[in-house]
């Protein structure tokens, strides 16, 4: 086991952990946002550059401090190392100048966005942003396309994270989108004008940490904080069938995988369960989700005796 001391908190973790992964174990304000990693997407992070920590001794053996501030989700941690985060004014200046680019073209539409309320570039923006922008350019836009039956893009709204490539990589055969182009006329597309028909592209949605993909089934249809969350299961011969239906009394309005304390699932759900499975009676109801992170959805959701209490 190695030892690593982050923002003067000591942790013991396995050989081939991230920093990152190592300032989970330990909780609490330590640990750096993400924008695009996903400890269940294989080959993500390193791209918004969100996670950036100093290294102020490299490990026992060498205990000079890295040059340059290194992104946490791809930092492997060495034996004796210590690391500032929270605690260092360059890692946190330099988190504001991270979170100023990706709002250079991010459209100020929370409003009317479906995003709003479970929206990690809000959390960063209310932490680290600037009243006022800088900017004096045009900002670049994209017309909204529907790239599926199920699925909008909005890529005005997009910070380019490549969750949506990933996922599409892990649970289908065949991926027909991805990011076409380079610098600032990087989008994504499908390829060819063809659609995200496969059984899992649902999950698309639920990687996707802005709304840039949002679910065309429940767009408009309400605030997530009006909504009460429960957890529920069926027999699904496609997927695990544990998911969380959203519900307004005993209407369902829309359902997502499960997600865990930083916002992964972990349990990826198919179309069938995400877009054609809305009566309670195709569900059974186990009981109010756990909300774990500090949200706007907890303002009307409480736990008592497993009921959800309005």
């Amino acid at each position: 086991m190695l030892k690593v001391k982050i923002d003067g908190f000591e942790v013991e973790v396995p050989e081939g952990t991230t920093i990152l992964q190592a300032a989970r174990q330990i909780g609490g304000d330590v640990v750096p946002p993400a924008m695009c990693y996903y400890s269940t997407l294989k080959g993500s992070g390193g791209k918004c550059r969100t996670c950036l920590v100093k290294v102020t001794k490299a490990s026992e053996k060498d205990p000079r401090p890295l040059p340059k501030l290194v992104a946490s989700c791809q930092q492997v941690v060495m034996d004796g190392m210590e690391v500032a985060n929270i605690s260092s004014d360059e890692v946190l200046n330099a988190r504001r100048g991270v979170v100023e680019f990706l709002l250079v073209n991010h459209p100020l539409d929370c409003p009317i966005c479906d995003q709003a309320g479970e929206c990690h570039l809000q959390d960063l923006a209310f932490e680290h942003g600037l009243a006022q922008t800088r900017y004096e350019y045009d900002r670049r836009t994209f017309e909204q396309i529907d790239i599926g039956p199920y699925i909008k893009l909005h890529m005005t709204r997009c910070i380019l994270c490549y969750r949506c490539v990933h996922v599409a990589n892990q649970l289908t055969d065949e991926r027909v989108h991805g990011v076409i182009n380079r610098g600032d006329h990087a989008e994504i597309s499908t390829f060819i004008e063809k659609a995200i028909e496969n059984d899992f592209s649902g999950n698309v949605i639920d990687v996707c940490p802005v709304g840039a993909l949002t679910d065309r089934t429940f767009r408009f249809k309400s605030r997530v904080w009006f909504l009460n969350p429960m957890d529920a299961h069926r027999d699904c011969d496609k997927c695990s069938g544990k998911a969380v239906v959203w519900m307004y009394g005993n209407e369902i309005y829309r359902v997502t995988a499960r997600k865990d304390y930083y916002g992964e699932v972990h349990d990826f759900i198919c179309n069938t369960c995400r877009f054609e499975k809305k009566q309670a009676s195709d569900w059974v109801i186990e009981g109010p989700t756990h909300i774990e992170r500090h949200s706007v959805i907890s303002q009307n959701h409480y736990e008592n005796g497993g009921k959800v209490v309005r």
